[in-house]
């Protein structure tokens, strides 16, 4: 995976070549509620596009800059990284999906690329199937889940100080103990281990967010995979709190991203054309 900086238009500023130490990024995952954080993040920082990100593994995407009122011709790509100096914070988007197959060594690049390129922490922002939900815990005011690499049984005592609930883990489960091991270089466990019909303890190591957070544990990187159920639709309300959780999880305030008192949340143009024009009401 390599980082192909953006052409720098104004004269004598730098190419910036470290991202900061904190990244966060999307997993897919149903109703692509993480990129839809994502891009509520950067539209609110008013970050800057300082490079995309080029990678045999994601499948080819293009279109109009998705943060402007004007299609100024800066294309939107597959992997894009983003810059808020104002927030420390590096941001990744990603618009489309990985190349069936390939989830794993996408994982693996991107963990490598964030480890060289000086990130310390990794916030991984992403969803889960409502209708895969067998517990519902009424004694926590909270859509909010999460996981972290800070012990081996996944606790976190700032994400426990939130009311967040950590996501049910076990380290030593068939499908988890698999993707650390290949995320390790573990070369004798058996890719048939795989294969097998899905379990419903099977169910979160299975997703795109489980294989980033056992790469980035293996690169010696901090992560913190936040997540939230939800069901496929209009999924734009359920990024709001996803969005709001990383910022917490990091300190920040939603109401002073772009430096100013109670800006808050500046929603991207192109959510405007999401579901295209309002239906004609004189065919009613």
């Amino acid at each position: 995976m390599e980082l192909v900086h953006q052409e720098v238009e104004e004269e004598g500023k730098q190419k910036q070549k470290q991202f900061k130490s904190t990244l966060i990024l999307p997993a897919l995952s149903i109703g692509n509620v993480g990129q839809l954080a994502i891009d509520l993040l950067v539209s609110s920082m008013g970050a800057q596009r300082i490079g995309y990100l080029d990678d045999p593994s994601i499948l080819p995407c293009v279109g109009n800059n998705a943060y402007g009122p004007l299609p100024y011709g800066l294309l939107a790509l597959p992997l894009e990284v983003y810059d808020s100096s104002s927030n420390a914070l590096t941001l990744i988007q990603q618009r489309s999906p990985v190349v069936k197959g390939m989830g794993m060594e996408f994982a693996t690049n991107l963990a490598d690329l964030a480890a060289k390129s000086g990130s310390k922490h990794v916030v991984v922002l992403s969803s889960l199937d409502s209708g895969r939900r067998q517990k519902i815990d009424e004694s926590r005011n909270t859509q909010i889940y999460y996981l972290s690499s800070i012990n081996t049984d996944g606790t976190d005592e700032d994400c426990e100080k939130l009311g967040w609930k950590r996501l049910e883990y076990n380290p030593m489960q068939k499908r988890w103990n698999y993707l650390n091991a290949l995320a390790e270089g573990n070369l004798q466990v058996e890719s048939s281990s795989f294969e097998d019909e899905l379990l419903d303890e099977d169910y979160y190591p299975s997703l795109p967010f489980a294989a980033l957070f056992s790469c980035c544990k293996a690169k010696g990187l901090k992560v913190t995979c936040i997540l939230c159920y939800c069901s496929e639709g209009d999924n734009i309300s359920d990024s709001f709190p996803l969005a709001e959780a990383a910022l917490k999880l990091l300190g920040k305030n939603p109401n002073k991203l772009c430096g100013q008192e109670k800006v808050g949340w500046r929603i991207p143009y192109s959510w405007s054309t999401v579901y295209g024009p309002p239906a004609d009401m004189s065919l009613f």
